[in-house]
């Protein structure tokens, strides 16, 4: 019998630097599997390795007005990790720095490919408290990326020198993926895309923004962030609060210039990779849907699934949603195919959090066997 694979929990405190260091020395191997991974993928779409490097020097005047310490951390973990400052810099902005290289290149297809480089095509949800069988809110992820990140993933624990404490599903040697903090603010993100990416100038790296909702002590103050950030492209955003028996949630449909909304409805939302608010619906164009038109039954069946259960809503409901399927290789769970530029992709990993109860439940490669691993903060 094969002994089950998980992501390395890696903990990290202290000031920035320190805890970039730690978390480069814990995972080394980890970090330089995703450069390699990056470098190879921007270099088949025709970025040289003196490229890569502008671009990433390119990002960091931008990371640094944002947060000089997220700077710091990154300066931390190329340390910890020995590789260069440049390459941590990729694995975290490596969709704006496509958008950098198209923008240099003025070549409009390499913008409409960064838009969708950032998360593939994932699934991601939440119960209300009111539905769940724990009596707490419930928030749960597929990851679909490329298959190698099932061996650079990690989980990532953060002690706050001044904020939350935090817990996120991360690629090693980035600041963070999805996860929740010590107030029971918890994020998923999944791509989307839109006529208006990339076209309103530099903003905020998806990284940098999502790891700044995670320093929220409130969801009010997870949605500002966002509001008030300016955005490079379209993404969705499921933010949630629980705290004891008591929680709410939303999906945030952000474009670079505006921002829509849906709320959970009979206690259950679920989002995948395209748009869902009419507002948005009626003034966007999503050029990304041709490409993965899936998005549109694996949202309704994972909705369907859950939303037929009579009474409450456990764990292994959400765990067999998330296992679907239906449609294979391009269903809810996604079972490795070719993708674009020669890569593979597949569910890297299944993501189930308890917020309130500061737990997380990870498994890797999911389309093999789900063997859940439980991380706590």
């Amino acid at each position: 019998m094969t002994t089950p694979e998980y992501f390395p929990l890696v903990d990290v405190s202290g000031a920035p630097y320190a805890r970039g260091v730690q978390h480069g020395r814990a995972v080394p191997e980890r970090v330089a599997g995703g450069v390699a991974l990056y470098r190879a993928q921007l270099g088949r779409r025709g970025l040289d390795d003196a490229t890569i490097g502008q671009l990433a020097r390119s990002m960091l005047p931008i990371i640094e007005a944002y947060d000089t310490t997220y700077l710091e951390e990154m300066r931390g973990i190329a340390e910890g990790a020995g590789v260069s400052l440049e390459d941590v810099v990729m694995i975290n902005c490596r969709t704006e720095m496509l958008f950098g290289y198209a923008d240099m290149k003025q070549d409009a297809a390499a913008s409409a490919d960064a838009a969708a480089s950032e998360d593939g095509d994932c699934t991601g949800l939440v119960v209300l408290p009111a539905r769940s069988a724990t009596g707490r809110l419930m928030h749960a992820h597929n990851w679909d990326w490329r298959q190698e990140c099932v061996d650079t993933g990690i989980v990532l624990r953060i002690r706050g020198e001044s904020g939350p404490d935090m817990l996120t599903f991360t690629e090693a040697g980035a600041l963070a993926r999805h996860g929740f903090n010590s107030h029971g603010v918890s994020l998923t993100g999944n791509s989307l895309t839109c006529d208006e990416d990339f076209r309103r100038g530099p903003g905020v790296p998806l990284v940098l923004l999502r790891r700044r909702v995670l320093e929220a002590a409130n969801l009010a103050q997870a949605m500002k962030t966002i509001w008030v950030s300016k955005r490079y492209c379209a993404n969705n955003m499921i933010l949630a609060q629980s705290t004891g028996n008591d929680g709410s949630g939303i999906s945030l449909e952000t474009s670079p210039g505006e921002i829509f909304w849906t709320l959970p409805e009979n206690g259950l939302l679920v989002h995948a990779n395209h748009w869902m608010s009419p507002s948005a619906l009626m003034k966007l164009r999503d050029p990304g849907l041709p490409q993965r038109p899936d998005s549109i039954y694996r949202q309704h069946r994972v909705e369907n699934a859950l939303g037929r259960i009579e009474g409450r809503i456990d764990w292994t409901h959400v765990k067999g949603a998330l296992a679907d399927e239906f449609g294979k290789p391009d269903g809810v769970l996604r079972t490795p195919k070719p993708a674009d530029f020669s890569s593979i992709s597949a569910t890297v990993a299944t993501t189930l959090m308890d917020a309130a109860a500061r737990v997380m439940w990870v498994a890797r490669k999911p389309y093999e066997a789900r063997n859940f691993r439980e991380y706590t903060l």
